[in-house]
């Protein structure tokens, strides 16, 4: 195992409060809506898939900016912090292994997105008290989705599929830690998952405490995620959105989003979806969840994509997510198949991309702010 640590002081976001956050990611249009700064006081809320603030704060430092996943922070000092230096890799962050899996049960693969593999590992953290509550994802009403915490296996699988508007789940896990659950787990996109590792490495004074409760994050991999007041307008003109069940994301090749709408299939160009893709979604540079426990993406698989939408692709990062995996292959919970030869290259590769876009889109970002001043 490798070793571990930083210097405390170089894992603070700096010195910041609500009015810089508002200055530096709101009115910025950076916010990722993973909803870190709220339910930490009354001052900040959610509407839709927006963060709003409700009443000014004069603190000069804040949880709201050290927690948000897009202030500064060394992001390297804790990955040294959370992750062990001897899995640690420069295109996918901490790796102990790489898996190709599907959820075991056929009706729960049936319900889910792809193979089912998040679900069958939250569902079975719950049945053996690895966490007592999990925050997850739900749809919601007219593409909104919503963060609920179940505290129920059997419930979690009513909560299966993607969702390609952003949830606040961590609102929902600032409010839930307050509350009488002990170990709590989270399915976390990769800003999310970030966000959570600063509150991990931040100290924190007793009435502040509780990110001890957090025992099991389990990350989605990401391009990308849609603007809701984009994406509801366009999606009106295909279809009625009350009838919309799930969306999904063919490979590169098809350059098309598959809307499911009560046994129809709409199909959007990409072209057109494009222009919803939040702005803050440009500039991410982790596609696969760096900073969780496991992650997981849809499989590339040589037979094709109507085989490979049924596996899932997993890194597992640490210790913790190791021992679930181990524990999901005992129980019978997960099937596994070979990996195919050249898939994880393929998905260093793809990891790479992201993070040379995000590289170039905040290039973009300085030049235009050097011409604004200059101007």
């Amino acid at each position: 195992m490798g070793e571990r640590g930083a210097d405390p002081a170089s894992l603070r976001s700096g010195e910041g409060g609500q009015r810089a956050l508002e200055e530096q990611v709101l009115r910025e249009g950076l916010c990722t809506g993973c909803g870190a700064c709220v339910n930490l006081c009354p001052y900040q809320a959610v509407f839709h898939d927006r963060t709003v603030l409700l009443h000014p704060c004069d603190l000069t430092q804040g949880r709201c900016y050290d927690f948000c996943p897009q202030t500064p922070a060394d992001r390297e000092a804790i990955r040294r912090s959370l992750q062990d230096a001897d899995d640690l890799t420069p295109d996918l962050g901490a790796v102990k292994g790489f898996f190709i899996t599907r959820a075991a049960d056929r009706d729960l693969r049936r319900r889910a997105q792809h193979g089912g593999s998040v679900t069958a590992l939250i569902a079975l953290a719950l049945r053996e008290g690895l966490v007592d509550s999990a925050v997850l994802a739900e749809r919601g009403e007219g593409l909104l989705p919503r963060s609920v915490t179940v505290t129920d296996p059997e419930a979690v699988a009513e909560r299966a599929g993607s969702r390609f508007v952003v949830s606040p789940t961590i609102a929902e896990f600032n409010r839930v830690v307050r509350g009488n659950a002990a170990r709590i787990g989270v399915v976390a996109t990769p800003c999310q998952a970030f966000a959570l590792a600063k509150m991990r490495v931040q100290p924190l004074s007793e009435a502040e405490a509780g990110i001890e409760k957090l025992q099991l994050v389990v990350g989605l991999f990401c391009g990308w995620a849609l603007s809701w007041w984009k994406l509801a307008p366009l999606l009106k003109q295909k279809t009625d959105l009350a009838r919309v069940t799930g969306m999904d994301i063919p490979p590169s090749r098809y350059h098309t989003l598959e809307v499911y709408a009560s046994g129809e299939t709409v199909r959007l160009s990409l072209d057109e979806i494009t222009p919803c893709i939040r702005e803050a979604c440009r500039s991410c540079d982790d596609m696969t969840a760096e900073f969780s426990d496991l992650s997981v993406g849809s499989a590339r698989l040589p037979e094709g994509w109507e085989t490979a939408r049924g596996w899932n692709q997993m890194i597992v990062r640490t210790d913790r997510g190791m021992e679930l995996l181990k524990l999901a292959r005992r129980r019978g919970v997960l099937e596994f198949r070979e990996v195919p030869a050249g898939n994880f290259e393929k998905l260093k590769a793809a990891s790479r991309g992201k993070k040379r876009a995000a590289e170039r889109s905040s290039e973009r970002g300085g030049a235009d702010e050097r011409r604004t001043q200059a101007g």
